[in-house]
């Protein structure tokens, strides 16, 4: 809760913002985007990583649209995945994503830096299977849930 907390409090950091269906569904295609990208820059491991990290995040943000959360620091959108949305996505699933916004870091920021064979495989193996989780959040998520949700982030 520490995290969050600090996250509520920065500028651009986690606030309620009302729900938005059309706002969801682009993010949902930004997401699609993305992972059709990663597809196309096979062989640029740097892109390829980023483009995939961003399929993933995007629809992870498609669903806090739905739920109307906003928020524009990556690190706390990934916090509120894990504090408020545990009954949607494994402990697998939310380390999955911390793993490769690290690994987008790694690869895209610093030239001396690199990722594992090992964790290069598996995100580009398990991104399309990570947005189709994100797919089926925002079909079965109904407002009962979301207002759960919303009250337990009021809360705070």
């Amino acid at each position: 809760m520490e995290k969050i907390d600090w996250c509520l409090k920065q500028k651009n950091g986690i606030e309620l913002v009302e729900p938005n269906e059309d706002l969801s569904k682009a993010y949902l295609k930004k997401a699609e985007d993305s992972l059709r990208a990663s597809v196309a820059l096979k062989g640029n491991t740097d892109w390829e990583i980023s483009s995939a990290y961003y399929a993933q995040y995007f629809g992870l943000y498609a669903i806090l649209m739905k739920i109307g959360i906003k928020c524009e620091i990556h690190s706390c959108t990934i916090t509120f995945m894990k504090e408020y949305l545990y009954d949607y996505f494994t402990q697998e699933e939310m380390e999955f994503i911390s793993k490769s916004q690290k690994a987008r870091n790694n690869m895209q920021y610093y030239s001396d830096r690199s990722i594992s064979d090992r964790l290069y495989l598996k995100i580009i193996k398990n991104t399309p299977l990570f947005l189709v989780k994100c797919k089926y959040i925002l079909n079965e998520i109904n407002e009962k849930e979301i207002k759960k949700i919303r009250g337990k982030l009021h809360g705070n």
